[in-house]
């Protein structure tokens, strides 16, 4: 890198946002017309960009009507000039299409390496400069400012340098608002960005520069954080990194570096950016990867218990990216590595307080069940604690040594059961109605060759936690008619063993019938 840094702590950057053009040229992407509005309104209202490019003109005639949508909405807002169109060096076809869309600005796409205007156009620089200044008289005419793509820039700064320089030379002094500096393949590293960038500024201090970035070699965040050390004071991004290839900058990402790295201020209200990063990915039908900055589900998900034990203790394991910052909260994962302090900050969420022996009870079912699932969340808790610690009351005089449980289609469901009852072993078969019914018949031959009475299931009720989770804890309430009418519950990953382990809850409550006191003790708990 050469030169000096540009002073930049306490200035203003600015932000323009083209997840609606440049977003949209994503592998099977497609906004409606609803959605680019839903879309344009978040970002110019909410997240508050500064500009936001929606479309390429004489696309399709949906791509029409979405643009006049924007615009119509637009104007009513006072907002024209903050809304572009690319547009195309056709003389005035594309300032046409736009205007006849109702807008006012056009992103004009000219050619900024000298391979794509002489081997793509098949042109001379001086021709294709004549071509550009035609746009432009027309343009002026019809009351359409213009702001200028160099496309293929990074390219001509590397291999045509003499071109680039000839294209702004000949447009610096034209009626253009912004020359916009693309690295359209995503080839720069962040030295070559701080080079090229500062060389143009430099050259040209007249001009304002914008820097469009892309993500090919995962180095577009780099590149902008470089491009405005260089100078630059107005970058271009996508909601969710969204574009062509590997993509552009994500919005994000730039507005916490900007703040956080630079020191320097946006417009961008940020905690409104993890609501139009939501919305983008329901539009677009990308999913935001789990890990992604700032966005992604887990980014703000402490795993580990000894960061949850650093965070009770002055946030140690905190940093500046702080969730509340962009409209997120911290969370505590429960899984295997999660330790008591992590499942504590849990439950003090949920106003639930318990005794040290007793959380480290709970801390051990987590572990257990985050064997047999992929996670297990706050709403999965209440669940466990429930489970674990109605557990304690009960002595395991009956336990299950193994089952098996089978449904074949076009077959009846088969069970292979074999308990454990005062240290003897005995083993039952049965078919039934479902897995969990060949269960239970299983269960009682084994009690009838005992000759032991066993109560009738009177109701059964699945319940998960709300979200709809396919992964969710299944908790099962069994009412059982005998004697008296009680209830067992069940917990697990799985509905039948979920069932299965209320119905040793069961067995095991009515093997201690010996015990009046405890029995009573143990059919309120399990009612409550």
């Amino acid at each position: 890198m050469t030169g000096k840094t540009v002073e930049i702590e306490g200035k203003c950057l600015t932000i323009m946002d083209t997840t609606l053009r440049d977003g949209e040229q994503t592998s099977g992407v497609s906004f409606s017309e609803t959605e680019k509005l839903s879309v344009a309104k978040v970002l110019l209202e909410d997240v508050k960009v500064d500009r936001i490019e929606i479309a390429s003109a004489r696309v399709s005639e949906g791509e029409f009507k979405g643009t006049q949508r924007v615009m119509k909405w637009a104007a009513e807002k006072g907002l024209l000039k903050r809304v572009e169109v690319l547009g195309f060096v056709d003389g005035n076809i594309s300032l046409q299409w736009i205007a006849d869309a109702g807008g006012k600005v056009v992103n004009l796409l000219c050619k900024g390496s000298y391979k794509h205007v002489t081997e793509q156009l098949r042109k001379t620089p001086e021709e294709h400069i004549a071509d550009i200044k035609k746009v432009l008289a027309y343009a002026q005419e019809m009351g359409i400012d213009v702001n200028i793509y160099l496309e293929d820039w990074s390219n001509g700064m590397r291999n045509s340098k003499d071109y680039v320089h000839f294209m702004i030379s000949n447009l610096k002094d034209e009626r253009i608002e912004r020359i916009m500096l693309p690295d359209t393949l995503g080839i720069l590293d962040p030295d070559e960005t701080y080079d090229f960038c500062k060389e143009m500024i430099e050259t040209y201090p007249g001009v304002e520069f914008d820097f469009h970035a892309h993500n090919d070699y995962d180095l577009a965040i780099a590149n902008v954080f470089h491009a405005i050390k260089a100078g630059i004071r107005c970058v271009h991004t996508t909601v969710n990194g969204l574009g062509e290839r590997a993509g552009n900058a994500p919005l994000s990402s730039v507005i916490a570096t900007i703040k956080d790295h630079l020191k320097m201020k946006t417009n961008v209200n940020e905690s409104q950016l993890n609501k139009v990063s939501k919305l983008v990915e329901t539009f677009s039908g990308i999913r935001i990867p789990t890990n992604k900055p700032l966005i992604g589900e887990f980014v703000f998900t402490q795993c580990s218990g000894i960061h949850a034990d650093g965070d009770n203790k002055n946030n140690l394991y905190f940093n500046d990216l702080l969730p509340e910052r962009f409209g997120r909260i911290r969370q505590y994962a429960l899984g295997k590595t999660s330790g008591k302090a992590n499942i504590k900050k849990n439950l003090e969420d949920l106003g639930i307080e318990l005794d040290a022996e007793s959380l480290k009870k709970v801390t051990n079912r987590i572990i257990e069940l985050a064997d047999e699932k992929e996670t297990i969340t706050n709403d999965d808790l209440p669940y466990i604690v429930a489970d674990v610690l109605e557990n304690e009351y009960m002595e395991q005089k009956i336990k299950v040594v193994n089952y098996s449980v089978n449904h074949t289609m076009g077959l009846r469901p088969v069970a292979n059961v074999a308990l454990e009852i005062d240290g003897k072993v005995y083993e039952e078969f049965s078919d039934g109605d479902g897995q969990f019914n060949a269960f239970a018949k299983a269960v009682r031959k084994i009690y009838k060759r005992l000759k032991k009475p066993l109560p009738i299931l009177g109701d059964y009720v699945v319940t998960i936690p709300p979200g709809g989770r396919t992964d969710a804890l299944v908790e099962t309430v069994i009412t059982w008619k005998g004697k008296r009418e009680f209830k067992t519950k069940g917990l697990d990953s799985d509905q039948n063993a979920a069932a299965i382990k209320a119905t040793i809850r069961m067995l095991n409550m009515i093997e201690n019938e010996f015990n009046p006191e405890k029995l009573e003790e143990l059919v309120n708990i399990e009612n409550s």
